[in-house]
C-alpha cells in the first residue's frame, strides 16, 4: 500500500490529498528517508510524521486494505511517539496565549488590570 494511502486509512490525515501534499513537502520518513507519496509500506517499517508541530514517530503492525474505523487503528499501527512532545506542545500552547503579539496594540481594560496586579503582587 502507498503511504499516502496508508495515512490517510489509519487516520492521521483527513484525506488522502493532504496525505499526498505533507510526503511531497518532506513531513513523512520511513526508517529515516524522506518518500515520495508513492512509496510502498511494508510491516515493520519505521514512519515519522510531522503534524501540527509534532514528530509523531509510528510502527507498521499490518497493513489494512481501506480506511478502518478509529477503534481498529491499533491493530494497524503501534504510536511509539515520547510522551515529552505532547507535554511540550501544552507549554507552548499555554506560552502563546499569554504574550502579547506585536502590532496587536494596547492592552484592553482588562489586560491592563491583569497587568496591575501581577506587578503589585511581585513588590
Amino acid at each position: 500500500m502507498r503511504i499516502d494511502k496508508y495515512l490517510w486509512s489509519i487516520r492521521y490525515f483527513k484525506t488522502r490529498n493532504m496525505a499526498s501534499e505533507a510526503c511531497k513537502k518532506g513531513h513523512v520518513r520511513i526508517n529515516g528517508k524522506t518518500v515520495k507519496p508513492s512509496r510502498e509500506v511494508y510491516k515493520m517499517d519505521e514512519i515519522m510524521v510531522r503534524k501540527n508541530q509534532i514528530n509523531y514517530e509510528l510502527c507498521v503492525l499490518d497493513v489494512p486494505t481501506s480506511r478502518v474505523s478509529a477503534k481498529l487503528v491499533d491493530i494497524y499501527r503501534k504510536d511509539t511517539t515520547p510522551k515529552e512532545v505532547f507535554e511540550n506542545q501544552k507549554l507552548m500552547q499555554l506560552n502563546k496565549k499569554h504574550t502579547r503579539q506585536k502590532g496587536e496594540g494596547r492592552p484592553t481594560k482588562k489586560e491592563r488590570r491583569d497587568i496591575e496586579d501581577y506587578l503589585d503582587e511581585s513588590e
